[in-house]
């Protein structure tokens, strides 16, 4: 297998991009990309596309050829990838693979995504095919809200009085903004037409069923990692306090950087008298939906020479790819996060105290809790502890999200792995601006996509390594 290089990276800021397409999105950051490399669409051999909703929006297939085709991008072998949330990251895992195997010397990877639409019923319902869809009914009874038990649903009232009763009272005695209301009509169509898609997709009686569970304030997509959450709080001991603390920092990393989405700082008592989602994650917790677009170029040891680039080259120093085989919480088998991370650590013939910076799958807070330990930055059932001495934030032992995260930087679903690479990349060449880790030289990018049994379906883990000087 040849060394291979990450020559040039890109992302767009994320957000809310009502006015443009996915071809729009995915051409834009593509072209910002070739300006990294200074190079040109004739130059790239092969590419890498991903993306989880455009088929939602009747796009079901050649999805890449169609993006990119209006820059001119076309004749080249394109590959679709969709892989849930780790879609990007699969993408960039085969561009290395394609140079790696000496089957190409400069290869892309783009990532695109559009999650806000006219319709949110038929956004939220799509993200139903990150999971076992013909078990969702199953799924969603196991780990819904409802699946509280009565010592936690007083430890909820608990923390309710304790952080958000006073706020509570005070946004009710200011005055309310108002909001532009929403025709009835248009409520009634949109979810009229998500109920027949989706009950083409998988039986009318079961979206009634489905539609009957998920009722009230909460989110069911939030709910296995709020479930998993509270499995590590009984086993462990970690804190809501503790996962306020990891999102606030988050939030303050990404006013630091152009392309978050989020560009303010969430204090920790804000966090915590945030509306609940899935005790016990609050509102704050939690990646929103976005749109956006990121990529990378990789190429040959011979070619970053011969294109005069070794100053901005990152090395691959290992890529890695795997899917889910857990199915309990109490199974002794390692979460798909160490699996993998030993993997990589092998690969690159390094180990976790070696590593300088990360950027780590944080749907929720939970999540950096969960992967700092399974990547080995600490102890298992201490990712809270080690979030609460500081020890994840920019200055601190092993900064984790400097981008701000899925949680503040955003999560167009596509796109998120590849806008990690971005971060890294960034963060080795030097050239993070205001949040800059000091003197990296190695980095790990963790991205897992959708849920089966109890881990993520499919997940992806980078090591990188900084330019030479």
């Amino acid at each position: 297998m040849r060394d291979v290089y990450v020559i040039a990276v890109d992302t767009i800021k994320f957000g809310k991009h009502m006015d443009k397409s996915i071809k729009d999105l995915a051409m834009a950051t593509a072209t910002g990309c070739l300006k990294d490399a200074g190079l040109t669409k004739n130059d790239i051999h092969a590419l890498w596309f991903a993306n989880a909703g455009w088929g939602e929006r009747g796009q079901m297939t050649i999805r890449g050829q169609v993006a990119l085709k209006g820059m001119g991008i076309e004749g080249i072998p394109i590959t679709n990838v969709e892989n849930a949330c780790a879609g990007g990251s699969t993408a960039l895992h085969h561009a290395w693979y394609g140079v790696a195997g000496g089957l190409y010397d400069i290869t892309m990877a783009v990532g695109a995504e559009k999650l806000y639409f006219s319709n949110k019923n038929l956004v939220f319902q799509g993200f139903l095919g990150g999971i076992d869809i013909e078990n969702v009914l199953n799924l969603i009874k196991t780990l819904s809200i409802f699946g509280l038990t009565d010592e936690e649903k007083a430890k909820v009232e608990q923390f309710k009085q304790r952080y958000q009763a006073a706020a509570n009272a005070a946004n009710n005695g200011g005055a309310k903004k108002s909001k532009a209301k929403e025709s009835r009509w248009k409520k009634y169509r949109d979810r009229f037409t998500s109920a027949i898609v989706l009950g083409e997709k998988i039986g009318y009686d079961t979206v009634w069923k489905l539609a009957k569970l998920t009722a009230g304030d909460h989110s069911p997509f939030m709910d296995v990692y709020g479930y998993s959450c509270r499995q590590h709080m009984k086993k462990y001991g970690s804190t809501a306090e503790q996962l306020a603390i990891i999102a606030s920092k988050n939030h303050f990393n990404s006013t630091l950087n152009p392309n978050a989405q989020y560009c303010f700082e969430v204090p920790v008592e804000k966090v915590l008298s945030d509306r609940i989602v899935s005790w016990p994650l609050t509102r704050s917790m939690c990646a929103p939906i976005g749109d956006g677009a990121a990529s990378a170029i990789l190429c040959s040891a011979d070619m970053v020479k011969k294109l005069g680039l070794t100053s901005q080259a990152v090395k691959i120093r290992a890529s890695v790819i795997g899917s889910a085989i857990r199915t309990s919480f109490e199974s002794d088998i390692p979460e798909i996060g160490e699996r993998l991370s030993r993997q990589a650590y092998e690969k690159a013939g390094v180990g976790p105290g070696d590593i300088h910076v990360a950027e780590v799958h944080d749907a929720s807070a939970f999540g950096e809790v969960v992967q700092a330990e399974n990547l080995g930055f600490c102890p298992r059932g201490e990712g809270g502890i080690f979030a609460e001495k500081g020890e994840t934030s920019l200055n601190g032992r092993i900064p984790i999200n400097p981008s701000g995260g899925l949680i503040s930087r955003g999560h167009p679903i596509g796109a998120s792995g590849l806008a990690q690479v971005h971060e890294l990349v960034t963060q080795l060449r030097g050239t993070a601006g205001k949040r800059q880790v000091k003197n990296p030289r190695l980095a790990l990018a963790e991205n897992g996509g959708g849920a089966l049994g109890t881990e993520e379906a499919a997940m992806c883990v980078h090591i990188l390594e900084a330019p030479s000087k």
